[in-house]
């Protein structure tokens, strides 16, 4: 878009002077003071007023057009570009999650799901991406970072999950479609073909017990062009590398580079970005896409985008026509006051990292998580503890809060309480009779309704009691208390008909929940491969046979 060349006119400091076209000279602040004679000039001050105010009429007129010529131009551009947003609805699954709730300074955390799509619906991605005869199947997300944002805006976290990863995924309903999905369990890149974004939004939930604000969607040739918008990216590899293909492994992304560093743009930012054959692996590419990632952010910051209106409106242009957006950012408003968010963290306060994983013990081609360390991780989201070690967790004086009980609405006697055992997980067979050994437990300390509950099948990462109404809350917490389970871990869900104790992986034994360690800042597991976002040292290691 051109930009007006009038906007302001009139206006500018300095001008002191300028004619109207009839010998009147005017100040620079639109007055219209006659300058053409003094006290003594006759007909020209006995005509001045009529002169003044036709002058005045005039500029009213002219600067009326201007301000509505140029409004009208900005509201019509901001129009288009709110037309290039393609949108979506938040969740299409089924999702326990609650929202974080607000810290003692009234801030909340913000989570964000960027998901990479391989569709190859149009021309322009078959073109990319190759698969002419894939058009037809439903989009992977092959791509999936959970970009976390920290309440204070001082910290940020962008957190990968392989595409290999096998993971519940729930019921699930296509809003375009309205096909429903059934709860299955697969690797997570088909969550995107099982109800969109909002299926794997859901997924992403379930698995990580954190809220996720918003997501978005990018597709090769979305890549391509907010590549050229942004005018490069610098990455480095340590040796010379070709990902083609070989005589054992068919297929590859065409990267082609010799040792060093290099600004990689359009489709060549798309082929660092899909290279896996040449990095070793699906965890390495992770890697190479977090150093791209940490990369732009520099150079954004760099550039100064966000007070620069050429590479703004370019930017807005490219990111408009290339992302889809969960329907409550869908506006170029929305989204600008998103990115304004962002700007605000130091490039050195944000840590990416992928999601701590092992082996699938059910195929080996797939990952599942890492237990105990991918538990830290998600619970360091959700306690809002940074990932570097040079902030506190922003969420502390929540926790303080968070004590306060309400009173249970019955005597204990009188309580009801249904335990489920739900003690599975990807890499934990069930502990048989978890619920019954809990229920009992409960009726020995007073609680005569408590009962178990049958069901098998369930798993959950994490023990929890959940309430359906407000009413219920303080039986739920005296529950909880009753068996030394953190209040934190009590939740208002629609999906219980009365309080419901759901015994996780994270208490296999006993009859008192064990206590849980308090993640620290800067306290990551040792398997994250988390890089800082302003090191500028990192390079890719190129895999032998790719080597050139």
């Amino acid at each position: 878009m051109t930009q007006s060349s009038v906007r302001g006119e009139g206006t500018r400091p300095g001008v002191r002077r300028a004619s109207d076209g009839h010998g009147t000279t005017r100040d620079g602040d639109g007055s219209g003071r006659d300058r053409t004679g003094g006290e003594g000039s006759g007909g020209h001050r006995r005509r001045g007023p009529r002169r003044k105010h036709r002058v005045l009429r005039w500029s009213a007129t002219t600067l009326a057009v201007l301000i509505l010529g140029t409004a009208g131009a900005g509201y019509l551009y901001y129009q288009h570009l709110n037309g290039n947003i393609q949108k979506g609805q938040r969740s299409s699954g089924d999702s326990k999650a609650q929202k974080s709730k607000a810290n003692a300074d009234g801030q909340t955390p913000m989570n964000i799901l960027l998901i990479g799509s391989d569709s190859r619906s149009s021309d322009a991605n078959v073109k990319l991406g190759g698969g002419k005869n894939d058009r037809s199947n439903p989009p992977l997300g092959d791509v999936q970072m959970l970009i976390h944002v920290s309440a204070d805006r001082k910290s940020a976290a962008m957190v990968s999950i392989p595409r290999d990863t096998r993971v519940p995924i729930p019921k699930c309903t296509d809003p375009d479609t309205d096909k429903t999905y059934p709860a299955t369990t697969d690797i997570i890149n088909t969550s995107l073909a099982r109800g969109g974004a909002g299926c794997t939004l859901a997924t992403w939930q379930n698995l990580t017990g954190v809220y996720i604000d918003h997501w978005m969607t990018i597709d090769f040739a979305g890549v391509v062009r907010m590549a050229d918008a942004i005018g490069g990216v610098e990455v480095c590899v340590n040796q010379n590398v070709w990902d083609h293909p070989t005589a054992a492994v068919p297929g590859g992304s065409g990267l082609k580079m010799t040792a060093g560093t290099h600004k990689v743009e359009g489709r060549t930012a798309l082929q660092w970005l899909r290279t896996r054959h040449a990095w070793g692996s699906d965890l390495m590419r992770a890697r190479a896409q977090h150093m791209y990632l940490n990369s732009m952010i520099r150079t954004l910051k760099k550039q100064n985008v966000f007070t620069d209106t050429g590479r703004l409106t370019d930017l807005a242009e490219a990111a408009t026509k290339s992302l889809k957006v969960s329907e409550e950012i869908g506006t170029v408003k929305k989204l600008y006051d998103l990115g304004m968010q962002l700007k605000s963290v130091p490039t050195d306060r944000i840590t990416s990292l992928t999601m701590p994983n092992v082996a699938d013990p059910q195929n080996a081609e797939h990952v599942v998580p890492d237990g105990t360390n991918a538990k830290k991780v998600w619970q360091m989201l959700r306690d809002d503890v940074p990932f570097d070690d040079k902030g506190k967790a922003s969420g502390s004086k929540k926790k303080a809060k968070q004590e306060a009980t309400k009173a249970p609405s019955a005597p204990d006697g009188q309580i009801g309480v249904i335990v489920q055992n739900a003690t599975g997980s990807a890499t934990l067979a069930p502990v048989r009779g978890r619920a019954g050994t809990v229920a009992q437990t409960l009726v020995e300390k007073g609680f005569a309704k408590a009962s178990k509950d049958t069901t098998a099948g369930l798993s959950e990462d994490e023990t929890v009691v959940r309430y359906p109404s407000a009413e219920l809350e303080g039986d739920a917490q005296h529950i909880a208390k009753s068996l030394g389970i953190p209040l934190s871990s009590v939740k208002k869900s629609t999906d219980v008909s009365g309080v419901t104790l759901v015994v996780g992986a994270d208490w296999r034994t006993g009859t008192t929940y064990p206590k849980q360690s308090t993640p620290t800042a800067g306290n990551l597991p040792g398997n994250t491969d988390a890089i800082n976002g302003s090191d500028k040292s990192k390079c890719m290691d190129v895999y032998a046979p790719y080597r050139w």
